[in-house]
């Protein structure tokens, strides 16, 4: 039996060869994901407009409130989870996962939502970066995803989980009614007048598509999975709730951005309902996060059970495996 301990210390010592290798080859991609997210800010309409969409003046104005939460928010995140995870730090493969899968949700619009014949630009051009950007997050997302060893982190308090999980189901809930169902039941009328389906139509339908068909189902299975407490949501716990941050914080942006240009499709309750959205979705990755930090174990090593990493004071999950 001492020799069985002895070998499984000396397993923890260090990463293989291998692992890290891996360790590496992530953290680099995680750094180019953030150039490439602060690139396609730059090159947009937020900085130097060298990337013209082929898209409506609403529909830019939206995009230069995404270019700004890409280059203040995902591109700084990006690079600091690869850093994490050069330096061996549990905390990074969890961090990566929010900025890689608002890549995936971000660049495919941006890469496909265009009206190529209604409207002059040169997006298709920069395919090849949009595509590759979207490459790139997918095998982050993926690896990042299997590093993450749900035994060694905490256990989050049992009051946090339940907001999270509520949130996500009142989030899913306000997307199909108060979001999508309006606009589709206009869309589907003989005549439709919303000045957003009417100017860009390949982006209205683009939208309603992702979110619709994947945005919505994700949240719901998140929130159903935090709040039944079952293991396999503790991975999509984080990576929903990163991914809800940077696009609240998107989707905040774009719709200050329309309000101070005078688009017609803003309004004021908009611009307050999506910041307040924002703000408590950014407060909540900040409490979910936190604790990885606190506690700052590496990838490689063995850390105490994850019942024994709970704070003295706080109420916590049972164990749920």
């Amino acid at each position: 039996m001492t020799q069985a301990v002895s070998t499984r210390h000396a397993q923890t010592l260090g990463p293989s060869e291998n692992a890290a290798r891996s360790h590496f080859w992530l953290g680099l991609g995680l750094v180019i994901l953030g150039f490439g997210a602060a690139a396609v800010a730059v090159l947009g309409p937020l900085v130097t407009s060298m990337i013209e969409y082929h898209v409506s003046d609403g529909a830019a104005n939206q995009i230069v409130g995404g270019d700004v939460a890409g280059l203040v928010l995902v591109a700084p995140l990006s690079i600091l989870a690869g850093i994490l995870i050069w330096r061996d730090h549990l905390a990074g493969p969890v961090l990566a996962l929010g900025p890689a899968v608002y890549a995936l949700y971000m660049y495919s619009q941006l890469a496909l939502g265009g009206d190529l014949l209604r409207y002059q630009g040169n997006s298709e051009r920069f395919f090849p970066l949009f595509l590759g950007l979207f490459i790139l997050a997918a095998a982050i997302a993926i690896r990042s995803w299997t590093f993450i060893d749900v035994d060694r982190l905490a256990v989050s308090p049992r009051w946090v989980d339940r907001i999270v999980g509520i949130f996500f189901l009142v989030v899913a809930f306000f997307l199909v009614v108060g979001l999508h169902l309006p606009g589709l039941a206009d869309a589907w009328a003989d005549q439709p007048a919303s000045s957003e389906y009417l100017a860009d139509p390949v982006v209205f339908w683009l939208v309603k598509f992702m979110d619709l068909g994947l945005v919505v189902p994700g949240l719901l299975v998140a929130g159903i999975g935090i709040l039944s407490g079952t293991p396999w949501a503790i991975r999509l716990k984080y990576a929903a709730v990163g991914w809800a941050a940077l696009l609240g914080a998107s989707v905040a942006g774009m719709a200050i951005v329309m309000q101070a240009t005078g688009d017609p499709a803003a309004t004021t309750a908009n611009t307050i309902a999506f910041t307040v959205f924002a703000a408590i979705a950014i407060g909540m990755a900040v409490i979910v996060y936190r604790p990885l930090f606190r506690l700052s174990p590496r990838i490689d090593q063995g850390v105490e059970p994850r019942d024994s990493l709970v704070p003295l004071d706080s109420e916590h999950h049972t164990a749920r495996s």
